[in-house]
Order: C-alpha cells, then sequence, then structure tokens
C-alpha cells in the first residue's frame, strides 16, 4: 500500500480504504523494531508501539462486536490492552490486527452504511442521549481512533530510534532513495 490511499469509486469502498491506510501507519511504525523497542515505552506516557498496535485492533474488534451485536464477549481491562504479552512476538500482533481488519471488511460488506449501531452505555464517554448511531459513523470513528494511535506509534517510535514514517514506509515498501528521502535503515550495532 502506498503512502496515499487510491481513488475510490464509493462511500463504502473509501470509507473501508481509509480505515486500511490508518491501519498500515500504525503498523509501519513498528517496521523493523526489536522485540524490546516493540515493547517499550521512551515517553513520559506507558505507550508502547506493540502496545498501540495491540489496542487498535482490540478497539476495532470490539466495535465491530457492537455492530453485530455481540457485546458480550469478555474485555481486556482497558490498561492491560495497551501492553503486549511476554510471549506475544510483533508476527502474533499483526497477525490479529489482520483478522480484525478481514473481520471488519465482511461485516461491512454485508450492512447498509446506515445500519443502526446502538450507543454502548458501559462508558462515561458514550452520549445518554443518543441510542444509536450508524454503520458509516463507526467507521469513520474508527478511522480517527486508529488515525490518533499510528500518531501517537509515530511519536514512540521517533523516540525510540529517531524513524518517521516516510522514511519507514520508503523502507518498508523498498521505494528508491532520493536526494530528499532516504530509507530508513536500522543502526549499526
Amino acid at each position: 500500500m502506498a503512502a496515499l490511499v487510491p481513488p475510490v469509486p464509493h462511500e463504502r469502498g473509501a470509507l473501508l480504504a481509509f480505515l486500511a491506510q490508518q491501519r498500515y501507519l500504525l503498523r509501519v511504525a513498528a517496521y523493523g523494531l526489536t522485540p524490546e523497542q516493540l515493547r517499550a515505552a521512551p515517553t513520559v506516557s506507558s505507550l508502547s508501539v506493540g502496545g498501540l498496535l495491540r489496542h487498535a485492533a482490540m478497539t476495532e474488534g470490539t466495535w465491530i462486536d457492537t455492530v453485530v451485536g455481540r457485546r458480550d464477549v469478555a474485555a481486556t481491562d482497558y490498561t492491560e490492552g495497551f501492553t503486549v504479552p511476554p510471549d506475544w512476538t510483533i508476527d502474533d500482533l499483526l497477525d490479529r490486527y489482520d483478522a480484525v481488519a478481514a473481520r471488519t471488511e465482511d461485516v461491512v460488506a454485508g450492512l447498509p452504511l446506515d445500519h443502526p449501531v446502538p450507543v454502548p452505555r458501559d462508558a462515561p464517554w458514550f452520549p445518554r442521549d443518543v441510542e444509536a448511531w450508524s454503520l458509516r459513523w463507526v467507521l469513520l470513528h474508527l478511522i480517527t481512533e486508529t488515525a490518533r494511535h499510528a500518531g501517537h506509534a509515530d511519536i514512540v517510535r521517533e523516540t525510540l530510534d529517531g524513524a518517521t514514517a516516510y522514511p519507514l514506509l520508503a523502507a518498508a515498501e523498498g521505494w528508491p532513495a532520493t536526494p530528499w528521502l532516504q530509507p530508513w535503515q536500522p543502526a549499526a550495532p
């Protein structure tokens, strides 16, 4: 996937393409990290790139459960959802995120964008005066939520080793070096 979303012919495709793009940018923040770096929280917050990947996958999965009326799934503690279990690898995190993304695509393909999605009542930030949002609203919310966490991951990654989004994209996608953009390379040991 390139740095920009390609032209899309319809709204459903646009929503899914922009969500996929934000997922991809979050994944790229993890490109080339060691297991230790994946879990590192180098800023004043407790955020790590791996924790952000896990949280984004869990959040999207929870929203899609809500879309299909499955809110009875046992949820992981909110703060625990930002951590990477010791036995998980980057591949585990990315495979889980891929599975969530595939499920989102399947669910969205089978429902109208105006499909009502009940407003959850289990958190204080959900409005009490709204009964339901649309599937369209949920997808837009997931795009903004994922983009927010991709930005967090960019900051964490840059703090870890100085890598920024476009050099990481260039490395991950094999872009040629230019006078103004050099693909990221790991630091020499």
